[in-house]
């Protein structure tokens, strides 16, 4: 898993050691399986939200992990152009390579731990895809993407595109060094992430070693989301377990809890996990497709201005790769 990191973690900065006695640590409320489809032009994906209540989301509205899968040349596929408003997404690419485009003049590819962040705003096009030279060669692809609710206010707010490098992140370790995080938005006991965000949240992926466990310090007024990449592990104050496409729900408190088991499997021999908080916005949420809106009369305005052709007009040309 080439996602950004450190040849020696004991040079990062720590995470502090909390006080057992003192400190409230969350309780799982709730550990669902993601259930396998297909996206776009047809490449594997895990829903990590299905099944979970929306009020337990919020300020999150969908989270797809893509792959991983090893493709044979000719295989790579993406997305067609298509439409979004009223929330943003990001896209966090582990393995392999993706390129995006926007009808706004946002673009490019990512690679090996970096994040493409699109705020759709008031309405775009954009497409997503890998490039030329890997359909051709093939090869492991692997990544994530969550999409962000925007507050009413925020909704019809002119798109806006950040190319985030894996680099950018902040690094810092656990007490005894048996974990590396990288904060991609937010931030972690004052270790900003490069992701500027209108909703109040924080994203880090988290890399464990087998028999390490993480105290992590949590908003109290953030929700608590905790996905598993890869690995297996314990999850909550009560170490409740988890397994590779599981997401843990938490209750309140101000702490997180999590380890990974002393033996893992050759395949994926760390914990990986994609954590995420944020400030409920708590608004009405009506979403079809590609709209995430708060009334039904904002979504049925939002597929007019789709077919009307004033979300934007396809590129007549594909962006250069940027690196």
């Amino acid at each position: 898993m080439p996602a950004i990191t450190v040849e020696n973690v004991l040079v990062l900065p720590r995470l502090p050691r909390l006080d057992e006695q003192t400190t409230e640590y969350r309780k799982v409320t709730r550990v669902v399986t993601a259930p396998s489809g297909f996206e776009g032009e047809g490449f594997p994906v895990r829903r990590a939200f299905a099944g979970v209540p929306m009020t337990e989301l919020d300020p999150f509205i969908h989270l797809d992990q893509m792959g991983e899968v090893d493709y044979a040349p000719g295989e790579p596929k993406g997305t067609p152009w298509h439409p979004h408003r009223g929330f943003e997404t990001v896209t966090y690419i582990i393995d392999g390579v993706f390129d995006h485009q926007d009808s706004n003049g946002g673009g490019g590819t990512i690679t090996d731990g970096d994040t493409q962040w699109m705020t759709a705003g008031s309405g775009l096009l954009h497409i997503e895809a890998p490039p030329e030279h890997l359909v051709v060669s093939g090869g492991l692809f692997h990544g994530l993407q969550l999409w962000v609710n925007l507050p009413r206010v925020a909704k019809m707010s002119t798109p806006r595109y950040q190319d985030i490098r894996g680099k950018e992140s902040s690094l810092l370790t656990s007490p005894d060094g048996g974990a590396l995080l990288r904060v991609i938005a937010g931030e972690v006991d004052g270790h900003q992430g490069p992701g500027s965000t209108h909703t109040p949240i924080t994203i880090t992926h988290v890399t464990v070693q087998p028999g390490a466990s993480v105290d992590l310090p949590w908003r109290s007024d953030f929700n608590a989301l905790v996905y598993v990449l890869g690995g297996r592990g314990t999850v909550g104050a009560e170490r409740r377990p988890v397994h590779t496409g599981q997401l843990a729900v938490h209750g309140p408190g101000e702490a997180l809890r999590f380890g990974a088991d002393a033996s893992q499997d050759s395949h994926t021999p760390v914990l990986d996990l994609y954590i995420m908080g944020g400030q409920p916005i708590r608004e009405p949420v009506a979403q079809y497709g590609p709209f995430v809106m708060n009334t039904r009369d904002e979504l049925a305005k939002a597929f007019e201005d789709y077919q009307a052709g004033r979300l934007g007009v396809i590129p007549a040309a594909r962006l250069p790769h940027t690196n």
